[in-house]
């Protein structure tokens, strides 16, 4: 275009255009206003896990760009193949022994686990995370001594693969690993025990470009001790604030992750990337486990991520991965009930709790999840609750499925007896996948219904989010692992699209 001809174009087709490009401009930035280094983790323990093309969908609707697996699963790393969401892949604990012990080992991971996918599938693997909290106490050293071996072998079978400046090591930790003797973060240190270990790690990441990865859990601050103020565990200030010198902590997140970069700093290490490989709030399984708390807590950490805010001694936000996406009934619950509803999304994608992720975007629920038939399996209306069969049926049922909403202070807790019943050998029912004969092992107690028997929120107190489950039925999803675009990403390349088109033709019909 002649810059004559352009200035006049422009000049004499401004008004014409204005509106037009205004809202492709409010389009585009629609688009882009969501919480900036946002991600989260999936977790695959479920008995019947979504399928991995919906979840991706259900990533990308609702504008989480990263996200963290906590190992290597086929069908999710090739859901996300070109996907546009940054991958961080984990390596489980029990793999580190293998690791640490052969560079063969190490490369062979890398190939079926990195490279494959990268290549093939062209997922974006940006992290590879080596262990998850392997110092935890809990663990009585026992990942000590094959952690950093297994870190350094990762990191030549890396650079073996010519991936060593695409694909960063980090090491996720737990908040354990260092304390503060004063008890304000600028007393923070790195624990005596682990400390010279502590040292050789964060000096190879250094050396390497990978950063730091710490767990924060204000929940399990609360859990642990009952006179925790549990202000401090929000974002919306506290009466009795962590005065370290100049600075007042309002809430646990802040001290907590300041704490971490004065050991950092005082070790010469203040300027290591940190990011928050976990943080959220779990909805049942426990008093404090619940749906308002659940909203109360990320609301704030989005509106932190949002606004950009970070912390005192790191005023620009890490990169954040909530914890977590969807609920899993086959975790583990050593450590409590709430284990299996971290979830900001139940089981099957459903949404729990509006948030606002950014720019009045709310929530997306999971789209395209194909259910087993609606019916429950439930305590018989004329059984007697003093059935002398009755609480080992409860007991069987509960063995084998996932019981932990039933407990004192969760969901389900306010249940009568007969519900109490019915809701275990449901969960029974829908773990076995409905097979016949599945509700006919209590005894005579139980009956197949088709009408819900969850309790209505008007008449459930504290039941009021007490959900009967019927289960995804696996058999119906098809294997797909292509997750397509998202309708927000093909709107604005549509747009863009659009408006380059408008421009040009108008621009030939002009010419004379």
């Amino acid at each position: 275009m002649h810059e004559r001809h352009l200035h006049y174009y422009i000049m004499e087709h401004f008004n014409f255009h204005n509106i037009f490009f205004l809202w492709i401009l409010f389009v585009t930035l629609e688009n882009c206003l969501t919480a900036e280094g946002l991600g989260v983790n999936w977790g695959t323990r479920a008995t019947h896990p979504l399928p991995p093309d919906i979840v991706v969908k259900l990533l990308k609707e609702n504008g989480f760009n990263k996200v963290k697996l906590f190992e290597a699963d086929p069908g999710a790393l090739k859901a996300l193949g070109r996907s546009g969401v940054q991958v961080m892949v984990g390596i489980p604990n029990d793999m580190l022994a293998t690791l640490s012990g052969s560079v063969r080992a190490a490369e062979q991971w890398v190939q079926q686990n990195v490279s494959s996918f990268i290549s093939k599938n062209g997922v974006d693997i940006r992290y590879v995370a080596v262990g998850n909290e392997p110092f935890l106490k809990a663990y009585k050293n026992m990942f000590l001594n094959t952690t950093l071996p297994a870190l350094e072998n990762v990191q030549a079978a890396l650079i073996k693969a010519g991936l060593g400046r695409q694909v960063k090591l980090t090491v996720p930790i737990n908040a354990d690993v260092y304390q503060t003797d004063t008890g304000v973060p600028s007393g923070g240190d790195f624990r005596i025990d682990i400390h010279d270990l502590m040292m050789k790690i964060v000096k190879f990441l250094r050396d390497n470009g990978g950063p730091l990865t710490i767990n924060i859990y204000p929940f399990l601050s609360l859990y642990a001790d009952p006179h925790f103020p549990i202000d401090f565990a929000f974002f919306s200030g506290t009466s009795s604030p962590v005065v370290d010198g100049s600075i007042s902590y309002t809430n646990v997140f802040e001290a907590n992750y300041d704490t971490l970069v004065w050991a950092l700093e005082k070790n010469g290490f203040g300027s290591l990337p940190i990011i928050v490989g976990e943080i959220g709030w779990p909805t049942d399984g426990d008093s404090n486990a619940n749906i308002e708390y659940a909203r109360k807590f990320n609301q704030g950490l989005l509106d932190r991520i949002t606004r950009g805010i970070g912390t005192p001694k790191r005023p620009t936000p890490p990169d954040i991965y909530l914890f977590g996406l969807i609920d899993e009934d086959a975790k583990s619950i050593e450590p409590g009930n709430f284990e299996r509803h971290w979830g900001i999304f139940y089981y099957d994608g459903a949404i729990k709790y509006q948030l606002n992720l950014g720019n009045k975007r709310s929530v997306t629920a999971a789209k395209s999840v194909r259910y087993l038939a609606r019916k429950w399996c439930v305590m018989t209306p004329d059984a007697n609750v003093n059935d002398p069969n009755l609480a080992d049926s409860i007991n069987y049922a509960c063995t084998y499925a996932d019981c932990t909403s039933l407990g004192y202070g969760s969901s389900c807790g306010g249940l009568d007896v007969k519900s109490n019943a019915s809701y275990a050998f449901n969960m029974y029912y829908q773990t076995m996948n409905q097979q016949k004969g599945s509700c006919e092992r209590f005894n005579n107690l139980s009956v197949i219904t088709t009408i819900d028997p969850s309790p209505s929120p008007s008449n459930s107190g504290n039941s009021s989010h007490c959900r009967f489950e019927v289960m995804i039925d696996l058999g119906k999803h098809e294997s797909r692992v292509n997750p397509g675009t998202s309708s927000a990403t093909m709107i604005k390349h549509f747009s863009l699209v659009l408006f380059v088109l408008v421009f040009v033709l108008d621009y030939y019909m002009y010419l004379p």
